[in-house]
């Protein structure tokens, strides 16, 4: 999809998410409270990928855009402007954490969208276990309520830095706070 081809509804996330300067940071889209709202045929797949009315969103740039001014509210997922707000649908998490490394005694996350976040008690790891296959789903807080899923090669990662506490689980340290992520038997993964 080109920014020409761009549909009504996404002209204003385009063009508000673009006044934000490289550099500033991100929106502050957790103070906004447009008067418009509604939805926008945009999905977020578990894999990672956008798409918007059925085609894969393939420009990275814009991806990334969009990631700027998501936001998580009670009632689901909003792309939001200080104009209008409008509610996508994400299957997992938005965003995939594609990488870790150990930087001094915290472990930061690279997301497939850019974001960088370091793991710690405001931004901690957790782990679910999916219910149908039983296979360990572990995520990573990014900010303001979005996580990150962690992608299985990073996971082997951390299983790879994780320590047995207390005989029972692993668990990996980042920026003074443990977090567990499995039990110890299932360190042959």
């Amino acid at each position: 999809m080109s920014e020409s081809d761009s549909r009504p509804g996404l002209d204003g996330v385009i063009a508000a998410a673009r006044a934000q300067a490289p550099g500033r940071g991100l929106p502050p889209v957790h103070l906004w409270n447009p008067a418009v709202s509604g939805e926008i045929d945009i999905v977020i797949r578990k894999d990672g990928s956008w798409v918007h009315e059925g085609a894969r969103i393939s420009r990275e740039a814009l991806v990334r855009l969009f990631s700027t001014v998501l936001r998580k509210d009670p009632d689901g997922y909003y792309l939001v402007t200080p104009v209008e707000k409008l509610k996508i649908v994400v299957e997992d998490a938005p965003f995939i954490a594609v990488r870790v490394d150990r930087v001094g005694d915290g472990l930061r996350f690279l997301t497939n969208v850019g974001d960088e976040v370091d793991a710690s008690p405001d931004n901690p790891i957790r782990v679910e276990t999916d219910p149908q296959t039983g296979e360990p789903r572990p995520y990573v807080h990014v900010r303001n309520g979005l996580e990150a899923l962690i992608a299985r090669p990073v996971f082997y990662e951390l299983a790879d830095m994780a320590e047995e506490r207390d005989g029972s689980m692993l668990e990996v340290a980042s920026n003074g706070a443990w977090f567990p992520i499995g039990p110890a038997e299932a360190q042959a993964l």
